[in-house]
């Protein structure tokens, strides 16, 4: 990602908090991202967030799930992955 301003924005920081968590930025980046989040509490509780939401889906498994419930996600993913063509 290119770096456009001195001082990382919001959403810049949104953008990198995938490449932030696998390890994927650069030295300079990943301390630009930490002053980031340091000073804006908002950046801050939003990987919170992520990082809660990796740790509850890493523990979920298709048998953890009601049956409604996995019904319902397999439905919300087969209509996400449907051709645009075939849309309600």
């Amino acid at each position: 990602m290119t770096f456009l301003t001195r001082d990382l924005a919001c959403q810049q920081a949104v953008e990198l908090v995938t490449d932030y968590l696998e390890g994927r930025l650069s030295r300079r980046h990943r301390k630009r991202f930490e002053r980031h989040l340091a000073g804006c509490p908002n950046c801050s509780a939003y990987l919170d967030q992520i990082r809660q939401t990796i740790n509850l889906t890493g523990q979920m498994t298709p048998e953890s799930l009601e049956p409604a419930a996995r019904d319902e996600l397999i439905d919300l993913f087969r209509k996400y992955t449907r051709d645009p063509d075939q849309a309600d």
